[in-house]
């Protein structure tokens, strides 16, 4: 087989319903073979756990009694909380089958006594709760989490966003969930996020929830068009001119008795030709 699972020093897991480290024990060609400009991070990144030997692809495994591979997620979105080893997706998949919870994603957060605590951002299927409200929905899915995993598993804080930063292909940016979490300046790239707003209402800004932003969308619009209106009505007036001032009865009836242009430039020019023709 070209796939195996390993222990943490590097021996292969026999035993059925045990699980271990996926890696890749004979690479082919079309493999990925560097990064563009750091060999060294490929090196130390990919092969270097395990002396060379395997090719990490960075995933836990299980394998089950059928001898059939479950690959469980990522190595590195493991938490390590007061000496216990808790996998982010088991936590995730915890709050995601409470019938009021939509979709969840959890990261680590430094504390001074556990090393490492939980940080769990929920999106509700309804509205989300404030206060008193809020405290009671969060408590019931601490001891939700806990009746499915573990006690130690309890998410420490729990905020309710209305939606994840994800990527225009529904990925999740871990990595901003976690800056977040931990109070971080965000210096990462965040032109890929399918919706650059969302990073506000994340860090729980005043003013930054949806319905208020609707409703200043709404209101926008109004404003600049009147603003608009005048500078554009005075362009307008600017090219027209100064008003031309009323003529009196008199000039308008002069007016109206004299012939037209045409007829006027005709008689103007009939007695030139006829001369020509005398020449």
């Amino acid at each position: 087989m070209f796939a195996d699972i390993v222990d943490d020093e590097g021996k292969p897991v026999d035993k059925p319903d045990a699980g271990g480290y996926l890696v890749i024990k004979r690479p082919w060609p079309s493999m990925l073979r560097t990064i563009w400009g750091d060999n060294e991070r490929y090196l130390k990144t990919y092969w270097e756990k395990f002396q060379n030997r395997y090719y990490v692809a960075g995933d836990s495994a299980h394998r089950d009694a059928d001898g059939y591979y479950w690959i469980m997620g990522r190595i590195d979105d493991v938490l390590n909380v007061a000496g216990h080893r808790l996998g982010t997706m088991e936590i995730e998949s915890a709050l995601v089958a409470h019938p009021r919870v939509a979709e969840a994603a959890v990261v680590g957060k430094q504390h001074e006594i556990k090393g490492e605590s939980v940080f769990a951002y929920v999106v509700l299927n309804n509205d989300r709760p404030a206060g008193a409200a809020a405290a009671d929905l969060i408590d019931e899915l601490r001891t939700w989490v806990g009746d499915q995993l573990s006690p130690i598993a309890k998410p420490d804080e729990i905020r309710f966003t209305e939606n994840l930063p994800k990527t225009r292909s529904g990925k999740i940016m871990r990595r901003l969930l976690r800056s977040i979490a931990r109070g971080e300046q965000i210096t990462q790239d965040v032109s890929t996020l399918e919706n650059p707003n969302i990073l506000e209402m994340l860090r729980g800004l005043p003013g930054s929830s949806p319905a208020k932003k609707a409703a200043a969308r709404k209101a926008a619009p109004r404003k600049s068009v009147v603003k608009a209106a005048a500078p554009l009505a005075k362009t307008r007036a600017a090219k027209a001119g100064p008003k031309a001032k009323p003529k009196s009865k008199a000039k308008r009836k002069a007016q109206r008795a004299a012939p037209p242009r045409a007829k006027r430039n005709a008689k103007r020019t009939r007695p030139k030709a006829a001369a020509r023709r005398k020449k």
